[in-house]
């Protein structure tokens, strides 16, 4: 897809209706506290199980009237303030020529993975993204359109040491010794891996923004893995440098950096310049990381995913003091502290975004 065809796509958007999560982003004054949820297309709704039924899961990344049907599903069931494309940060090691598969009721797994610094040499890069990533570039494009100006459109990619992690132990959910090893045994090669997987990602998210995105999130999952020393050698220049190539150029999109459990990295990340929203878990009070980031960024979390399944009143009730430890509503986009689980009721996004909605409005019409 070329950028002449993007750009002329961007110009046919309709108008936008409810900018409330873009305002939150940029600390602006929003009139309740936005919410969405991370995996809030998935599996515990029956309308996406019913799509996956008879397609396995990245023909439903890789099919681009799929991808937004199954992204504007919760949009449908729910009064969320923003969409997040349905994609996988596993479609980057797709797009360098690495195998992934999508093992029911297992999750990914690499046939061959990067176990040696010989297998380096396996790796397709450069990437020509248009050509590689291309439909999630038009599922973007599509989405956009379909969605009608109800709410932003959210694109995302993962970061550079999550994606490597999988890339070498070939699965996740695993103790990491293969790749941490990678770190201390090959630093020159590990830094030259994470190197190239950054550069992927930012033409990626960059391409993004030119189908129709209108806010990013880097999603580093693995990152509490990593010591604090290992971390800001590892993770943080790499995060640094995506966010910022990106703000060099495109400003206006908000971005948010999501280092899971990596709290020690809170006030770095939000000293960087690099990031206008940083998204919390639920191991850290909402208070310390507010403490710890200032008003330099936005927070965006954390309630524990757990919560959802024990009904109305908790959920309520938890909804009320996650919001009162944030401490103000300004600056704040609620989420859960990492993703919608399969199993999870359809009754507990639904309560949670009420809550948020209802509480919010009382704090801030006091």
């Amino acid at each position: 897809m070329s950028q002449e065809n993007n750009d002329n796509k961007n110009n046919e958007f309709p108008e936008l209706k409810n900018d409330t999560f873009l305002k939150a982003c940029r600390g602006e004054e929003v009139p309740y506290v936005p919410v969405w949820i991370m995996r809030q297309a998935g599996r515990y709704l029956p309308e996406f199980k019913s799509v996956r039924a008879d397609v396995d899961f990245f023909s439903v990344c890789r099919t681009p009237e799929l991808a937004c049907k199954v992204t504007l599903q919760p949009l449908d069931r729910f009064p969320l303030d923003a969409a997040i494309i349905f994609s996988d940060i596993l479609v980057v090691p797709q797009a360098m020529g690495i195998e992934v598969q999508m093992i029911p009721g297992k999750g990914p797994f690499f046939p061959n993975p990067i176990r040696t610094i010989e297998d380096l040499s396996r790796v397709q890069f450069p990437v020509d993204v248009n050509k590689e990533l291309g439909y999630v570039f038009d599922a973007l494009t599509l989405t956009r359109k379909r969605l009608e100006g109800r709410v932003p459109l959210i694109g995302f990619t993962g970061a550079p040491w999550t994606l490597m992690t999988y890339c070498i132990e070939g699965s996740g959910g695993t103790t990491m010794s293969n790749s941490k090893s990678w770190l201390y045994k090959y630093p020159t090669e590990s830094h030259k891996f994470l190197s190239m997987l950054t550069r992927v990602c930012i033409d990626y998210l960059f391409g993004q923004i030119k189908a129709g995105a209108q806010a990013l999130q880097i999603f580093d999952s693995w990152s509490n893995e990593l010591s604090p020393a290992m971390f800001k050698e590892y993770c943080l220049p790499y995060l640094v440098q995506i966010g910022k190539e990106i703000k060099a150029v495109h400003p206006e999109i908000p971005l948010i950096c999501f280092a899971k459990g990596s709290n020690f990295a809170l006030e770095d990340l939000s000293k960087s310049g690099a990031y206008d929203v940083l998204g919390i878990d639920w191991t850290i009070e909402p208070s310390v990381a507010r403490q710890m980031v200032g008003e330099r960024v936005s927070l965006q979390g954390n309630l524990d995913p757990c919560v959802l399944y024990c009904g109305d009143k908790v959920i309520r009730d938890q909804t009320q003091k996650m919001l009162e430890s944030f401490g103000s509503t300004k600056r704040l986009i609620a989420n859960l502290g990492h993703g919608m689980h399969p199993t999870h009721p359809i009754e507990g996004p639904e309560s949670y975004v009420k809550a948020v909605h209802e509480l919010s409005k009382q704090m801030i019409n006091k």
